[in-house]
């Protein structure tokens, strides 16, 4: 059933600010604000405030986040003063987790002023409209001094029963747990798709400037620009320019988010390419981010881009 607090959030104007838009993860960044937002008032609670039922903070972090573009919105094609009309939606996904899915419209599109219908985003996507799809779990922290051993709890508050049930056929739990069993979204390759390269393998130590949030953790946003910092290193290995990379279109990017890391670590970025071979231009990447002194598995994506000329 969906409540008047949902109703309320189902749509708004947007117009792109210096703050939302960039070759990076700006976007990103924004998208999971909306998350939370939403959340929040779907659900009654204060969610940047949570506490587990002992009174220790509990964050509403990010286990899965998928984006889809379109061909008029795409995570890297907006700019300054653009207006989107988004449309966001909490769903139940069990008692300490929760499913959001957000559409990014053009603000002049003609659509429908009704709650998002999961069947549109999985099924029946506008092709001029980016999806984002945010599956979030409540965490907490066992040791105040490490990011390393985070349990999932509830804070007391969060009303998630009046919440409409996301169909058990687009959950992305088996797909996510997969992908963390193989370190990878494609293990075997995606079909259609040949492999480019040999692997390839970035290191990169975690920027206490950029990639830690206000509570100490890893932001969200920050693996997605880590990523885009292994992709950038193989595009130059490859000779491609960093004007090339900046026009990319990302048409499909998901990120499985499987640890945390503390200030001072260090992680080996495994990176895996292939090309389509029905269409010139279109290439997979694949990518594996574990802490280099333990192995742990920090996050993996798959990314389709669409390289242009």
């Amino acid at each position: 059933m969906l409540d008047s607090s949902t109703a309320r959030l189902r749509s708004r104007h947007v117009v792109v600010a210096p703050g939302m838009c960039s070759g990076g993860s700006l976007l990103f960044g924004r998208i999971g604000d909306w998350t939370w937002d939403t959340v929040a008032d779907a659900c009654r609670m204060k969610v940047h405030s949570a506490r587990t039922p002992d009174g220790d903070p509990a964050y509403l972090s990010f286990y899965y986040f998928r984006v889809r573009g379109g061909r008029t919105i795409h995570p890297h094609g907006l700019t300054f003063g653009d207006e989107l009309r988004v449309s966001s939606r909490a769903f139940q996904l069990g008692s300490r987790s929760v499913m959001t899915l957000h559409r990014l419209a053009p603000a002049d599109l003609e659509l429908d002023d009704v709650p998002l219908d999961p069947v549109e985003v999985y099924e029946r996507r506008h092709p001029d409209c980016l999806y984002a799809e945010n599956f979030n779990r409540w965490i907490a922290r066992t040791s105040a001094s490490s990011n390393k051993s985070l349990a999932q709890v509830c804070p007391a508050d969060f009303a998630y029963a009046d919440l409409p049930r996301l169909p058990n056929k687009y959950s992305p739990r088996a797909l996510v747990g997969r992908a963390r069993t193989a370190d990878s979204f494609h293990p075997a390759g995606p079909p259609g798709f040949v492999e480019a390269d040999p692997p390839f393998t970035v290191e990169y130590t975690l920027d206490v400037v950029r990639d830690l949030n206000g509570a100490g953790l890893m932001y969200f946003a920050s693996y997605f620009s880590i990523f885009d910092t292994a992709l950038l290193r193989l595009w130059r290995s490859l000779g491609r320019t960093d004007e090339q990379f900046l026009r990319r279109k990302v048409t499909d990017q998901e990120i499985g988010y499987f640890g945390n890391a503390d200030p001072g670590a260090v992680f080996t970025i495994a990176v895996r390419r292939w090309r389509s071979t029905k269409r010139p231009g279109t290439e997979i990447a694949d990518m594996a981010m574990h802490e280099a002194d333990t192995g742990r598995l920090i996050a993996v994506t798959g990314v389709e881009i669409e390289t242009g000329p």
